[in-house]
């Protein structure tokens, strides 16, 4: 088993549902779904495929094992306090980028809330994570990584958190230089009523992934209750 701390609005928002029709799976209630009408089965796949797998959702805390001496029920019962004392934040405007080879949503600006609550919950769960293997390690290429993320990979089990995280969440794998734009029309398209708006992040997640390789799925939807959230909406 794999835990991961996700942001993912709540199953039933609209947001939720644009995206498990786009990925083609639901990570709450783990059912499949088809390719979008009018679109080839085969380019769809290999657009979707990867992110498929690890459900919509944005990274707050990777991927980990278990460290020794914790158990998934201690760290459920640490996930839900942290929500209960945990504010919810706001991003103001929602953007669609290309970040790299592949395309996610974002905020349109900077937001330094939503960093400091990346931070927040990286630096608590931390306690539950076990060590990455040397497998592990090699996974995250560190050839190509800077000095400052590999000392974060060392010391977090992930490159990209601190000054180095950016809040995103993937619609597509890599996409080729020459399907560049006709992907962003499309999913500007399938996803124009949520840029350009305010999106709220009052929830969190905590994933898990019964092997590895398998579809990581929601085991905890929890929403943020702490006090003096300044919300969007």
């Amino acid at each position: 088993m794999r835990y991961a701390l996700y942001f993912t609005p709540p199953a039933t928002d609209p947001l939720t549902k644009a995206a498990a029709a786009w990925l083609g799976r639901d990570p709450f209630t783990e059912t499949h779904r088809p390719a979008p009408e009018g679109l080839d089965e085969e380019i769809w796949q290999s657009l979707t495929a990867e992110p498929r797998r690890y459900g919509f959702h944005a990274t707050l805390k990777a991927p980990f094992h278990l460290a020794a001496g914790t158990t998934e029920a201690e760290l459920v019962e640490a996930f839900r306090s942290f929500c209960a004392s945990t504010a919810p934040v706001a991003i103001p405007s929602l953007a669609l980028r290309a970040l790299g080879p592949f395309f996610a949503l974002v905020p349109r600006d900077d937001s330094a809330d939503i960093d400091s609550l990346c931070t927040a919950i990286v630096e608590t769960f931390e306690p539950f994570r076990a060590p990455l293997s040397p497998e592990d390690v090699a996974r995250r290429r560190p050839e190509r990584l800077t000095e400052r993320q590999r000392e974060l990979l060392t010391r977090f089990g992930y490159p990209y958190v601190h000054e180095q995280f950016r809040f995103h969440m993937t619609l597509t794998g890599p996409v080729v230089d020459q399907q560049h734009a006709g992907v962003s029309a499309l999913l500007s398209e399938r996803f124009g009523p949520f840029l350009d708006r305010p999106l709220d992040i009052a929830h969190l997640a905590l994933f898990a992934e019964r092997e590895r390789g398998a579809p990581f799925h929601v085991l905890v939807h929890n929403s943020l209750e702490g006090r003096e959230a300044i919300l969007a909406r």
